[in-house]
């Protein structure tokens, strides 16, 4: 298993949807990647600039692919990935704001 800290951009216009996703259960119920994908949304911080980041665990080659067919690329764009040991990404951005609390 590897951990990668994951930076994005939100698409604006379906962060509604993807918190309703989030509340209803549907990504924690998708297999295998769900009940990881969710909490780290659920954790997601929001940087000065606008980009939202998250560490996520991962199984697949390339990084997060089953995630992005499924979940990520329908909310956001120009999705990064940078290695990084467990708990190392939430540690860098743990004094970012929530990306939930917002306001977006």
């Amino acid at each position: 298993m590897s951990y990668y800290l994951v930076r994005a951009q939100a698409r604006p216009e379906s962060l509604d949807t993807l918190k309703e996703r989030l509340d209803s259960g549907e990504i924690r119920c998708l297999r295998p990647f769900g009940r990881a994908l969710d909490g780290s949304l659920r954790d997601a911080r929001l940087e000065p600039d606008g980009t939202v980041t998250w560490e996520e665990e991962d199984y697949c080659r390339p990084p997060l692919a089953m995630e992005r067919a499924a979940v990520l690329d329908r909310h956001f764009t120009g999705i990064e990935v940078e290695a990084v040991s467990r708990g190392e990404g939430w540690l860098r951005i743990a004094a970012l704001p929530s990306l939930w609390g917002a306001g977006l």
